[in-house]
């Protein structure tokens, strides 16, 4: 048989046990595409208002992504993917398996019959499978996220979808870190809104030992979360009255900021950076600082149709912001990644940078100072403030 025609049996079998409702699973991996994050593709059957169709997880090192396609554009792209990017695919069905395997130019499939397996359902609104799924929990009414009755307020439904999507992003991150028990510094920690959850399921569910601590400058909301925490029985979670630059974070395993407005989150970065951190994980928000210059500097000409409207000025003035410092991150031995955490539905301010302590990271220092330059001359920059802190 040409080594084609094992991809249409495949590709054939997929699209039988789709209409047929017979449609275990479908998992993609061995991949060896561009994108280095991606690790593997898992593909079902879902029914929606729409009707039925094919969702795929693309599953990255830090986050999933879902889409979903009706058949014929589906099977469009299982071809192209299994052609180029992956040489391997298990289909599971209620009456058999088969496994595909690619070698170069060389496929083969192999069939096994079985018997007494079920199809999974493929309801799309049924219950999420979330890391945080108990709500009668303290912390959770203290936050006003539930209420008397232990039910998620109406309001609040999107604040807890936010929390569970967190802790999906953090609590591996969190995992991976070699420390017995890790220190975790959220810096601006607000109402504590993480610290709470990323506790509640690492101690809890996990099982995995940690400390963590806010630091927040309001002291009223410090209060409120040390009170808590107390009435949540969570005794290695604490908050801290104080500013960013005043915190000691010597020991901190890993330093964490969400939303903290313009250069506190390069002072959030400082600290980790100083603290030698295993995990450097921040949300910026708001870039006023790069922004003003970009304003009164001069970028060069060739960016002038870019620059024209403020709101494009904002826009790049974020972009170059989080580069900067994602490259002054590496240059200090951090292997960092950006990439949206939640929907722009719920924040415009979604963009996650997360640098794991990696001494391999920078392997040409001056390149990267030169990079650094580079992008400051385009667009008029004299100086980011992260520099100034670390003494560049």
């Amino acid at each position: 048989m040409p080594p084609a025609d094992h991809l249409e049996d495949l590709l054939s079998a997929t699209r039988t046990a789709f209409a047929d409702g017979a449609l275990v699973r479908l998992r993609l991996g061995a991949y060896h595409g561009a994108d280095s994050d991606l690790k593997s593709v898992e593909i079902k059957k879902i029914t929606v208002k729409g009707g039925d169709r094919l969702s795929f997880t693309y599953h990255y090192k830090t986050r999933d992504i879902i889409k979903n396609f009706v058949e014929p554009e589906a099977l469009a792209l299982l071809r192209t993917a299994l052609s180029r990017d992956f040489r391997s695919a298990q289909l599971a069905t209620t009456g058999f398996d088969m496994d595909f395997e690619r070698t170069g130019d060389q496929m083969l499939v192999n069939r096994t019959e079985v018997s007494g397996r079920a199809a999974p359902s493929t309801d799309h609104n049924r219950a999420k499978n979330r890391p945080l799924t108990a709500t009668d929990k303290p912390w959770l009414k203290a936050l006003g996220i539930v209420g008397k009755d232990g039910a998620v307020r109406h309001n609040a439904q999107d604040k807890f979808r936010q929390i569970n999507k967190m802790v999906e992003i953090f609590a591996p991150l969190i995992k991976a870190i070699g420390a017995e028990r890790p220190l975790i510094v959220d810096m601006g920690a607000g109402k504590g809104y993480l610290d709470f959850a990323l506790y509640d399921f690492l101690a809890t569910v996990a099982r995995r030992p940690v400390r963590i601590v806010g630091v927040e400058m309001r002291h009223q909301l410090v209060a409120d979360g040390n009170a808590t925490a107390r009435a949540s029985g969570f005794e290695a979670l604490s908050f801290q009255s104080g500013s960013i630059m005043e915190f000691d974070a010597t020991g901190a395993d890993a330093v964490i900021a969400l939303h903290a407005c313009d250069t506190a989150t390069d002072d959030a970065i400082f600290k980790g950076i100083g603290a030698e951190a295993s995990l450097i994980a921040v949300a910026p928000c708001c870039h006023k600082q790069i922004r003003r210059q970009m304003a009164d500097g001069h970028p060069d000409q060739r960016l002038n149709a870019l620059l024209r409207h403020g709101i494009f000025v904002e826009r790049q003035a974020e972009m170059v912001t989080d580069t900067l410092r994602a490259l002054l991150l590496e240059l200090n031995g951090y292997r960092t990644k950006v990439f949206e955490f939640v929907s722009d539905a719920h924040t415009p301010k979604n963009n996650l940078i997360v640098a794991e302590r990696d001494l391999r990271a920078a392997r040409d220092p001056d390149a990267v100072l030169r990079q650094i330059a580079a992008i400051k001359t385009m667009f008029g920059i004299r100086r980011h403030h992260l520099e100034d802190l670390l003494g560049l």
